[in-house]
């Protein structure tokens, strides 16, 4: 018999591929060239080291995103509010980039804290009614989203501008960016926060499978019956973790904000970016470092698609494959069906 870990690496892997041969069918059924379509993919993604640094740029916000969607899975909990936590931690990183003037040393972990604090906020609400009232936290997230979608834009016209679209540049001192890394890759946008978001990743492994914190938060996310019976706070760590999953997005918004814009305009529409982490979240199997790659790959995809109309190939094409990629991960029981019954007749 195959084993969960066997499971958990061939099922994202081959709905990766059976992803990309869907897309390349519908490519040759409205008459494009999916091996051209695939190429400028590539070529867009990694083609050169200018591709390569917008690519890890994209990554960023990803693994952070997919992090905390996965670690609120691995606890039991549905945190549909990526999004808004990504919005408010954007906010807030950029309120305190511009407000303030003192060292980088001080500046930027401030920025950085602050943003967290304000994601792991917005988590802790729809943390405070699941626990408390039984609220289910998938309805509370998702109104929360357009909460802070329109408070934010609110608060950028009416608080920190003079009704305008967009902020002031935030403090050098503030910046993830740097002149050195972005001419190193192309004049690229990449920026330091990709060793944050690494460092995320591991944080959420360390905490996850190493420290008596992490095996509560999964036991309660397992059976909260049995967790309670054995004398854990199920509240708590159900709080707990919606306040951490909230405090990874939030890093995400300060990961555009004080890195890719150094700047937040108005929205008039979601980023996506929390949304895409639920994907992210999935094709990793929510393993922190399965995060890490699954976000790569999205990131790649993401980037690279710019690149496919010059293949006469529209980007749009790119949504569709990310599309099939999902739906053949939800429907992992097919795959693990099929290689088992290939188990069988290899025996």
């Amino acid at each position: 018999m195959f084993s969960n870990r066997y499971f958990n690496i061939m099922v994202p892997i081959i709905s990766v591929f059976l992803g990309l041969l869907a897309g390349a069918i519908i490519m040759l059924a409205f008459q494009y060239n999916p091996i051209k379509g695939y190429i400028a993919l590539w070529n867009g993604s990694f083609g050169d080291i200018y591709y390569f640094g917008e690519t890890i740029r994209q990554v960023t916000p990803y693994i952070l995103t997919g992090l905390s969607v996965a670690f609120a899975f691995r606890t039991g909990l549905f945190n549909i509010g990526a999004e808004g936590q990504v919005i408010v931690g954007w906010l807030a990183s950029v309120w305190i980039g511009t407000a303030f003037d003192m060292p980088m040393i001080i500046h930027l972990p401030l920025s950085l804290l602050v943003a967290a604090l304000a994601g792991a906020f917005w988590g802790f609400i729809p943390g405070l009614l699941k626990a408390k009232l039984g609220v289910h936290e998938v309805i509370i997230t998702i109104m929360m989203n357009y909460i802070a979608l329109h408070s934010s834009n609110a608060i950028i016209r009416n608080v920190l501008t003079d009704s305008k679209d967009r902020t002031e540049n935030i403090a050098g001192s503030a910046s993830l960016a740097s002149d050195s890394l972005s001419e190193a890759f192309g004049f690229s946008r990449l920026h330091f926060g990709i060793f944050v978001a690494l460092l995320i990743a591991i944080f959420m492994w360390f905490l996850l499978e190493k420290t008596t914190t992490g095996y509560e938060l999964r036991a309660v996310g397992f059976n909260k019956y049995a967790s309670e019976y054995a004398g854990m706070n199920v509240g708590k760590n159900i709080i707990s973790a919606m306040v951490i999953s909230g405090g990874f997005a939030g890093l995400a918004g300060a990961m555009e904000g004080l890195g890719t814009f150094g700047y937040m305009p108005t929205h008039a529409a979601f980023t996506n970016l929390g949304f895409d982490g639920i994907a992210v979240a999935l094709l990793g199997a929510n393993n922190a470092f399965g995060v890490v790659i699954s976000a790569l790959l999205f990131g790649a995809l993401k980037t690279g698609s710019l690149n496919m109309p010059r293949a006469g190939v529209p980007s749009e094409l790119v949504e569709i494959v990310i599309a099939l990629i999902i739906f053949f991960v939800a429907a992992s029981y097919m795959i693990r069906w099929i290689l088992l019954r290939f188990k069988k007749e290899g025996k």
